[in-house]
């Protein structure tokens, strides 16, 4: 069965995606599983995603235990989650997986690897409480690899923005 969106992506509209949605696109699992829910997801082009930041998060626990901050690589690798969710929307959507399990685990295999970090930079602290606003949006392809660009926020404050080089799929 295929995600269900919560709105329709027809005429334009922009689609949503809960948590089981997510994990449903997505091969991360906890404690690695960073966005709790997409939105206004047009597939293949952009999307924003919500991370509520708790302290239960395992990375507390070492980061740093008298003064708890959000890890910058967790908050990039949250962004890198809001991206394949956008980037497998357009798979799901576009009916190039089916409607079985077997579907969705071939739309999952399609996520592939973040290949590098460009210009990412971070301007505010995430803690505990926090709820990270995240936006990605999908730019050119170069090969086998795609640009994007994604911003992190807390309330009307930014936390980090930059691009990534994603790769369109995965070997191995």
């Amino acid at each position: 069965m295929t995600p269900a969106p919560a709105a329709a992506a027809v005429a334009g509209k922009a689609l949503s995606y809960s948590s089981d949605d997510i994990k449903r696109m997505l091969p991360h699992r906890w404690p690695m599983l960073m966005i709790d829910r997409a939105y206004d997801v047009v597939p293949g082009i952009s999307g924003r995603g919500i991370k509520s930041v708790s302290v239960n998060e395992p990375f507390f626990a070492g980061h740093y235990p008298d003064h708890s901050i959000m890890p910058g690589v967790m908050i990039v690798e949250a962004m890198a989650q809001l991206v394949a969710v956008v980037y497998v929307a357009e798979i799901v959507e576009n009916g190039t997986g089916n409607d079985t399990a077997a579907g969705e685990a071939d739309a999952s295999r399609s996520v592939g690897y973040l290949g590098s970090i460009s210009t990412m930079k971070f301007s505010r602290l995430v803690v505990p409480g926090d709820q990270l606003t995240l936006q990605a949006t999908l730019g050119q392809r170069l090969g086998g690899l795609r640009q994007v660009k994604v911003r992190a926020s807390v309330g009307s404050e930014l936390a980090a923005a930059g691009t990534l080089v994603v790769t369109t799929g995965r070997k191995g």
